[in-house]
């Protein structure tokens, strides 16, 4: 019996390429992936929901994954938290719906941006991984003012980094909340997806507005301009953390007949495939017929 297994990770991604596997590199999904496999004895297939960039944390990132060992989810936890590197966590997994897919099933997600924003470095509070220093003095109220511009349902073109390959720009922001904590800006930021570099992007803008280079209605115009090239600089990855995913499970829709059908008849690899499982460099498993394997890009 095939089944769908959901996890949420925390990690540090200050050593990580990434999400995404790349051959020869360090990244959280390969990571990931070895110890699912060491734990499963079979290859598999996660899919997360962001392709976060080098450099970008996550404080609960969601992934999910096929299998069809019959252990309880208990001993698989942590079986695999255990096989994990120092700076990945697995925070929390459980059985869900065959339909559930983490980035499809998504409804919204909110990005944190932190900037250390005096005179001093970072350093002093061994925070420089996890937050970018900004040694000029900010407007947080004009901040804020800009950045209600772009709440709502928008074109958000003029924030999409290339590399940006979607079909369509448009997103929704539920909304931007700007705020100070110690000696900190935080920028947190909810929509229900988010173009390539897309927050790193408008981060950097409210930073030109917040030091007082660009006004509220240069913020404003920008969408209306969809040109890359009027908004500000991207803000560096360092600063921008994932902190979580919501979804809807109980209003997921019913599996197929044929789709259940598969999953009944799925069995376990056996013999020479477990022995050999970690030979594999990447996995290579499928998902369920008819499964999406489209992640969200990097925010």
């Amino acid at each position: 019996m095939m089944r769908n297994l959901k996890l949420v990770l925390a990690y540090d991604g200050t050593d990580f390429h990434g999400w995404q596997f790349q051959p020869g590199l360090r990244t959280v999904q390969d990571c990931l992936e070895k110890a699912l496999r060491r734990t499963l004895r079979h290859r598999v297939a996660v899919l997360g929901c962001s392709r976060t960039d080098s450099g970008v944390h996550a404080a609960s990132y969601v992934a999910n994954l096929y299998t069809t060992t019959t252990a309880p989810i208990l001993g698989i936890s942590h079986s695999v938290g255990s096989r994990l590197p120092k700076d990945m966590s697995l925070v929390h997994m459980r059985e869900v719906p065959l339909t559930f897919h983490a980035t499809r099933s998504a409804i919204s997600k909110l990005y944190r941006y932190r900037i250390y924003n005096t005179t001093g470095r970072p350093a002093e509070q061994f925070l420089q991984r996890y937050v970018y220093h900004c040694w000029q003095a900010l407007d947080i109220e004009q901040m804020r003012r800009a950045a209600r511009c772009w709440v709502g349902k928008h074109d958000f073109t003029s924030f999409a980094s290339a590399g940006n390959h979607r079909r369509s720009n448009v997103r929704t922001i539920h909304g931007i909340e700007v705020y100070r904590v110690g000696l900190e800006i935080r920028i947190d930021v909810e929509g229900d997806g988010f173009l390539y570099k897309q927050v790193r992007n408008m981060v950097g803008t409210l930073c030109e507005v917040g030091r007082g280079k660009w006004t509220v209605d240069r913020a404003s115009a920008l969408l209306a301009a969809k040109d890359r090239t009027q908004a500000g600089p991207t803000a560096p990855a360092r600063g921008l953390c994932l902190q979580w995913v919501r979804y809807d499970l109980p209003n997921l829709p019913p599996p197929s007949p044929d789709l259940l059908a598969k999953a009944q008849n799925a069995v376990p690899p056996v013999g020479a495939q477990r022995a050999h499982v970690d030979a594999r460099p990447m996995s290579t498993a499928p998902t369920l017929p008819g499964g999406d394997t489209t992640e969200e890009p990097s925010a």
